[in-house]
């Protein structure tokens, strides 16, 4: 059922200059809102021809990838998890395609920090990540992308084409009334450590790629 959110607005766009994984440097632009549903400092990233400014218009649908914030795996560089090599194939990619990475304050599946590390150490114990969230007393997963169209939405974007493996982000855009015109795949990013996490979101249907045991 199509339910649009409140509105939203950009507070602040400013130039930053990003290196993508090759060492390279592209023009991007960071943008801060006002009126986002949960309060929390959410931002979006332009990138490729959406990070000039002068354009204003354009014609093509821009790639948008919903990134939750990972400290372990985007800064620390855990591989307890594939988030870090998502992160650095959406601005790779994005910026040879032009579009918005929007990188979503909900680290854990939306628990938190604290939480997170709380779960690491039931899985160290057996549970998979979602059976850890529920443990803990919190749902499977509990990011809510109505505030990624509310960002989209101040952008001036109405139509995208999503570069993910979880179904669930393309319900949610399209039920805040963003039309998702098709998906992207990323890349599996697998390995030594992180299979078994590839594999439970595979099963939990947040990965559309198949599981890979053997890996």
């Amino acid at each position: 059922m199509l339910q649009r959110v409140p509105t939203a607005t950009v507070r602040r766009d400013v130039g930053l200059p990003v290196r993508l994984p090759d060492g390279s440097s592209v023009p991007a632009r960071l943008a801060s809102f006002d009126g986002l549903l949960d309060g929390r400092e959410h931002v979006a990233l332009a990138l490729g021809d959406r990070a000039v400014r002068a354009a204003r218009r354009w014609v093509d649908v821009p790639l948008v990838r919903l990134h939750s914030e990972c400290l372990t795996g985007d800064v620390l560089g855990s591989e307890r998890c594939d988030c870090g090599p998502q992160l650095q194939e959406a601005v790779d990619r994005i910026s040879a395609e032009g579009g918005y990475l929007l990188y979503l304050r909900q680290e854990g599946r939306g628990i938190g920090l604290y939480n997170k590390i709380d779960a690491y150490a039931l899985q160290e114990d057996g549970l998979d990540t979602f059976e850890a969230n529920l443990a803990l007393g919190f749902d499977e997963d509990e990011r809510d992308y109505a505030v990624a169209a509310q960002m989209l939405l101040a952008l001036g974007v109405e139509r995208v084409r999503l570069l993910s493996n979880n179904p669930d982000k393309a319900v949610q855009l399209e039920a805040a009334g963003i039309r998702v015109v098709g998906t992207v795949p990323t890349a599996r990013h697998g390995s030594e450590v992180n299979g078994r996490y590839l594999d439970a979101k595979a099963r939990r249907g947040q990965l559309s790629l198949e599981p890979a045991s053997n890996e």
